[in-house]
């Protein structure tokens, strides 16, 4: 008589149930290096060590939870300003941008932005903060709370701040007084 192995439940290896499936990334991208083109002209590169795409979260975002770095090329493709966090997460419904971490910012003008909470929001065209940011330009350094600027970071507003810069000296150098000079040439 042959022996035939039995059809049983109890050796069955299942994993567990998903349940919801908005804890599971719809895409996960590992060592992401992409550039990004407009009008046919490369202007970005994007750098990030993995990439995660959750399309049932609420909201949908894209995450990028060990770190994203982006640099930013002018017409000569030279980098004239990046953007580099430990985390960021795209909310792409909102068009909106949240960096967290170790935050740095380097604008078209040179200057560097420090801060650890960083808000882009693209439909509005505003970058802010209501973490404590640094700033720091060539003849200048400011920090403070309550950040707020324009996309480029070149025309921004920071509060309960404090900074060192330099002062032009527009106090009129004292002119002689003619009568005086005269009296002293006579003597």
């Amino acid at each position: 008589m042959l022996l035939f192995p039995s059809c049983e439940d109890g050796d069955k290896k299942e994993g567990p149930d998903i349940g919801v499936r908005d804890s599971v990334p719809m895409l996960t991208t590992l060592g992401v290096s992409t550039l990004i083109s407009d009008s046919g002209i490369i202007r970005y590169k994007m750098i990030a060590e993995e990439w995660l795409i959750y399309d049932k979260k609420m909201p949908p975002r894209w995450s990028f939870e060990k770190g994203l770095f982006i640099e930013r090329f002018n017409e000569s493709f030279q980098v004239d300003a990046y953007i580099s966090c430990d985390t960021a997460y795209f909310y792409n419904q909102q068009n909106l941008w949240e960096l967290h971490g170790r935050v740095l910012v380097k604008n078209m003008k040179g200057e560097t932005f420090k801060t650890s909470l960083l808000f882009w929001d693209q439909r509005a065209h505003r970058v802010y903060s209501s973490a404590y940011m640094e700033i720091d330009g060539e003849t200048r350094k400011l920090s403070g709370y309550d950040f707020s600027s324009n996309e480029q970071m070149t025309d921004y507003i920071i509060h309960s701040s404090k900074g060192q810069f330099p002062l032009e000296d527009n106090t009129p150098t004292p002119q002689p007084d003619p009568v005086i000079m005269a009296q002293q040439d006579s003597l």
